[in-house]
């Protein structure tokens, strides 16, 4: 295939054109304070109602950000009929009952990602969204910017053509007291900044056919960093490595037998990449502003009310198959590098 002469332009819509729904907010934590934050910057979502542990808790996180309803447990949450979806934003050793707890009240579900801590609770959710024709998405929402519109048109268009290895990374510094370093929430880095990496491993190599790697145990009784090598059956490989010891670039490269993608910043983040010819000969740069972290969640909740408006149950950008995949990938991770959750 030639070398492309321009990038193709991102489809997505303005987000503040998506239909306006009703959301209630599961959870009174960290993540749930930038979604909402992003969403009502960027979009015309409704934030109309919270549940927490207690009422005190809902109370007070309804007064800080100016939400009409409070709910004192998560299951009066998910028995108001008023809301169109619920985004689950719980740590996600509790995303299983808590998507369970929403789907079977009748309730369409966003929920942080990962969807659950293996791919048997995943499993088990997307069969009862399907079973209540509800819609489930996992918020993986690097999938939903712009710049990954864009490179999905590469991707199916063949550019890159055979891919042949994707190398990915991503580290992070943590204080002790944050709750990576609790082994009764399935702390560690996999199932939080390894998402990310591991997500694109599983887009582009589909499933491993073997896989090697390395970890280190931190005080804390949770892996404090990992390494894995692994390769699909047509032997192509990919590489990741995550910590939560410190910042790395959180960079990754895919190396095509036609063209190569190299990230400028953080490639989960909005920002540029750089479309290189095989040879090196040729290039195309996509540029945009390096955004702030979970700045560009608002992209998320956007394509989901204009999912459900439209009356589809999942996301094209985040179908409900390749988080199953992500998550079979995660649980051949934590075999081969003997990694449990303690419950």
């Amino acid at each position: 295939m030639a070398f492309p002469n321009a990038l193709p332009a991102s489809r997505i819509p303005d987000a503040m054109q998506a239909p306006a729904l009703r959301w209630g907010i599961l959870g009174s934590g960290w993540i749930a304070e930038q979604f909402i934050r992003s969403v009502r910057a960027h979009t015309r979502q409704e934030i109309a109602a919270v549940g927490s542990r207690n009422l005190d808790k809902a109370s007070a996180f309804a007064r800080n950000w100016g939400i009409t309803h409070a709910y004192g447990s998560y299951e009066e949450l998910a028995a108001d009929d008023s809301l169109d979806v619920i985004y689950v934003a719980t740590p996600h050793n509790m995303h299983h009952v808590h998507v369970l707890l929403a789907l079977n009240a009748g309730r369409n579900v966003l929920v942080e990602k990962p969807i659950a801590l293996d791919h048997a609770q995943a499993a088990e959710m997307v069969a009862v969204a399907r079973r209540k024709k509800l819609f489930l998405c996992e918020a993986l929402w690097t999938y939903f910017l712009p710049k990954f519109d864009v490179l999905q048109q590469i991707f199916d268009a063949g550019i890159l053509g055979e891919i042949k290895s994707v190398h990915t990374e991503y580290g992070e510094y943590f204080t002790r007291d944050h709750r990576i370093f609790n082994p009764s929430l399935a702390g560690g880095p996999l199932l939080d900044l390894g998402t990310y990496p591991i997500s694109l491993l599983s887009k582009l190599l589909g499933p491993a056919e073997q896989m090697v790697g390395l970890k280190q145990q931190d005080p804390s009784g949770v892996h404090g960093q990992l390494s894995i090598a692994m390769a699909n059956a047509a032997g192509n490989q990919g590489s990741m490595s995550t910590t939560l010891y410190g910042l790395t670039p959180t960079n990754a490269a895919i190396v095509g037998t036609e063209a190569t993608i190299r990230f400028g910043s953080e490639f989960n983040l909005p920002g540029p990449f750089e479309l290189i010819s095989a040879n090196g000969s040729a290039s195309l740069h996509y540029a945009e502003p390096a955004g702030r972290h979970f700045e560009g969640l608002y992209f998320e909740a956007a394509e989901v009310a204009r999912c459900i408006a439209e009356g589809h149950m999942e996301a094209g950008q985040r179908p409900l198959a390749a988080t199953l995949e992500m998550m079979r990938m995660l649980d051949e991770i934590r075999r081969v590098l003997d990694i449990s959750w303690s419950q």
